[in-house]
């Protein structure tokens, strides 16, 4: 079955950096275009980042353009997240997805706190 396993997130002052990643099984992961979500308590679930597969496409929040970049690693079907000179708006559950066979997946994020 398909799987979506998040790690990463942490604690981090403003203006740091992290690096997030989301372990993919159950699919072809270099087939298909993955995503970034995040959702913030009393917000709405907001797409960040999705990058097509074979990692050359990549489009962004206009929140998070010039600070986040979006990468894969196909052959370790894992997707990451680099998160530079992080905002403490920017804290949320980052969550990764995938749309297989019209159906979209969802892991179970990981909480990115940005904070002094």
């Amino acid at each position: 079955q398909v799987q979506l396993v998040e790690a990463g997130g942490g604690l981090v002052q403003p203006g740091g950096s992290l690096r997030l990643s989301c372990a993919a099984s159950g699919f072809t992961f270099s087939s298909r275009t993955m995503s970034w979500y995040r959702q913030a308590p009393g917000k709405e679930r907001e797409l960040v980042a999705t990058i097509g597969g074979t990692g050359r496409n990549t489009n962004y929040a206009d929140s998070v353009k010039g600070r986040f970049t979006a990468s894969r690693d196909n052959a370790k079907n894992t997707l990451y997240l680099q998160m530079n000179n992080l905002k403490p708006e920017d804290t949320a559950k980052y969550i990764c997805s995938a749309v297989v066979i019209e159906n979209r997946f969802w892991g179970q994020g990981t909480q990115v706190t940005v904070s002094s």
